[in-house]
């Protein structure tokens, strides 16, 4: 007699309406939230209470502004007047800002709800005076030419050896070096009024001593010591070569006078 086989058969596939319900839900509420957003987006791209008016005086407010150019800030934000805050790209105009403004060393552009932008600028610090082709500017620690800003007054030495044709990472080093210079000089730096950094084995500084002036080769250190010791020597000095300008500190124990 044959043994029956007591193993059960597996159900019949059924249909899962739960999950199927569950995944219609979903999608009803993606959906649902999609069309939503849309219609938040263009509310706020397209109702006039969120345009950027040219007639209201802080529509567009600019903190940190000394002496970067308004009109140049202004005219980063020139296409989004009556238009809405919303449509506004804040990170290209950030950018646009910073490249296309030399004294903005970094800024941030802000939405002020409903219908206002705030940008906060941070500006470069220059440290000296340089002479080009196109007329004296400044530059910053970085290396970075700014144009004069009209009616300011700075009192900073003249850095020589920075030409036109030089590329950013030259003049970040020869303003490395002035400034290095500057500290070691300290106080003493007030005497001084142009600091040649061209070769930074060479200092060259440029004072006025006793109502002269006179151009004083430094080497490459002991900045401070050289130009103390100079100055207290100069008036025996000048009793032996009055019509001397030029004078060699390089070797800490004697000054030359070169001809």
């Amino acid at each position: 007699m044959a043994a029956r086989d007591t193993r059960k058969l597996p159900p019949p596939n059924r249909f899962n309406w739960r999950l199927m319900l569950g995944l219609v839900g979903l999608g009803a509420l993606g959906v649902s939230t999609a069309v939503a957003s849309y219609k938040v987006h263009l509310y706020v791209t397209a109702d006039p209470q969120f345009s950027l008016s040219r007639e209201r005086k802080d529509a567009l407010t600019i903190q940190g502004l000394v002496y970067a150019s308004r009109p140049k800030v202004l005219r980063v934000f020139a296409q989004d007047f009556e238009r809405s805050i919303f449509s506004v790209p804040l990170t290209d105009r950030r950018l646009r800002l910073i490249k296309d403004i030399d004294w903005v060393e970094d800024a941030m552009v802000s939405r002020v709800w409903p219908d206002r932008l705030v940008v906060r600028l941070i500006e470069r610090k220059p440290v000296a005076f340089v002479s080009l082709r196109a007329g004296t500017k400044l530059i910053d620690g970085h290396g970075v030419l700014l144009e004069q800003p009209a009616q300011s007054q700075f009192a900073f030495p003249v850095l020589s050896g920075i030409h036109d044709e030089d590329s950013d990472a030259t003049r970040r080093d020869r303003v490395r070096t002035f400034l290095q210079v500057e500290e070691e000089l300290g106080y003493l730096v007030k005497e001084i009024s142009e600091i040649d950094a061209s070769d930074a084995e060479n200092i060259r500084v440029v004072s006025q001593v006793e109502h002269k002036v006179v151009t004083l080769l430094m080497g490459d250190g002991n900045f401070a010591r050289r130009y103390q010791n100079f100055v207290s020597h100069y008036p025996e000095i000048r009793k032996g070569s009055p019509e001397a300008t030029v004078f060699d500190l390089r070797l800490d124990d004697r000054i030359a006078v070169k001809k």
